[in-house]
């Protein structure tokens, strides 16, 4: 009996000890991960900007005023559940008072969306579209001070060398005068502007619209809709063609025609596109059809097939379009969203 308690009680201190090894594993975690850990690894930051070539001055102002963002890591670290599908995601991100808002933002841009859409060749309501998608319209911008967040997550250090790399575009566009420290807001990841551009992209499609040389995409409209439209026109839009059509398959359709759910990466993504395309000719020999049963258009067109959730639920012939709107975002979701809102400014016609 001794003998028992007594590997019992040794069996209980192991566990305790194990236990206390295990909690003060994630204090220490919690404590690497803290303020005056942040501090230091700014004070690296400052330095390495210097030898980049960034004037003293300048950069002590540009970390002048960060603090670490406890609530950017935990947006950062949280992975959603899975929960959704399109029919309960569409309902929520495109309501009907947002379309009615698009349609009313439509009508009140027009003359100036019309200009901007025939330079870039961009459909005007795909513009409107993302901007409402991304930012209401300009009303939700993020309140985060952008050198903050992309410093709190480059220590953060999961995607160190991804942050880094925006916080120095960040600081080329702040020297550069497009927008200055104070007025430079974003999303916890540092996303900015009424188009919710990081800095590379900023640096890559940003446009000075009206041509007083500065490409504010924060206040300026002109430049916050000749930007999107840039990024939608250098990564292949087409307004001779619309996004994809919700499309109806014959029963016992071959599924492997489809791109598979999960590629992984926008690498493998458009490889699967580049191997599954077909002109809309041969889908309709496929058995094919529109949502409403009738046959599909008589253009010589190529279009992937593409399921956001799975075969069970919504399916859609994608167009060239649609690469590029997954290049802004490789969701089938927030594309689903974008293509809806769209097609419902575009219907019924606004006078």
């Amino acid at each position: 009996m001794n003998v028992l308690l007594k590997i019992k009680n040794y069996s209980v201190l192991i566990t305790c000890s194990l236990l206390l090894c295990s909690i003060s594993s994630v204090q220490a975690a919690k404590k690497e991960l803290s303020e005056a850990g942040y501090e230091k690894y700014v004070a690296t930051l400052k330095e390495e900007a210097l030898t980049k070539g960034y004037d003293d001055e300048f950069v002590k102002r540009a970390f002048s005023k960060v603090k670490f963002h406890a609530r950017a890591v935990k947006a950062d670290r949280s992975q959603p559940e899975n929960v959704e599908t399109l029919d309960t995601y569409l309902p929520k991100r495109v309501p009907d008072w947002k379309v009615k808002k698009a349609r009313d933002m439509y009508k009140k841009h027009l003359p100036l969306l019309t200009e901007i859409g025939k330079k870039y060749g961009v459909q005007p309501r795909f513009i409107v579209a993302l901007w409402g998608l991304e930012t209401n319209f300009g009303k939700i911008m993020g309140n985060y001070n952008v050198i903050s967040a992309l410093t709190t997550l480059a220590y953060e250090g999961r995607r160190e060398v991804f942050f880094k790399k925006q916080l120095w575009a960040a600081l080329n566009i702040i020297q550069q005068g497009h927008i200055n420290i104070e007025n430079m807001k974003g999303s916890w990841a540092g996303a900015m502007g009424q188009n919710q551009f990081m800095p590379t992209s900023f640096v890559a499609y940003a446009v000075d619209g009206d041509g007083d040389g500065k490409k504010d995409i924060w206040g300026n409209s002109a430049d916050v809709f000749s930007s999107m439209a840039n990024y939608l026109n250098k990564e292949g839009w087409n307004d001779e063609l619309t996004w994809g059509r919700q499309v109806k398959l014959p029963q016992d359709f071959d599924m492997s025609l489809a791109i598979p759910k999960n590629t992984g990466s926008r690498k493998n993504w458009l490889k699967a596109w580049a191997k599954t395309e077909k002109t809309l000719a041969q889908w309709q020999r496929l058995g094919v059809r529109r949502a409403d049963g009738t046959h599909l258009p008589k253009v010589d067109v190529k279009a992937a097939l593409v399921f956001p959730d799975d075969e069970n639920g919504r399916v859609y012939l994608a167009y060239n379009n649609y690469k590029s709107l997954m290049h802004w975002n490789l969701s089938y979701y927030f594309v689903s969203s974008v293509g809806h809102l769209s097609d419902r400014i575009k219907f019924p016609p606004i006078h």
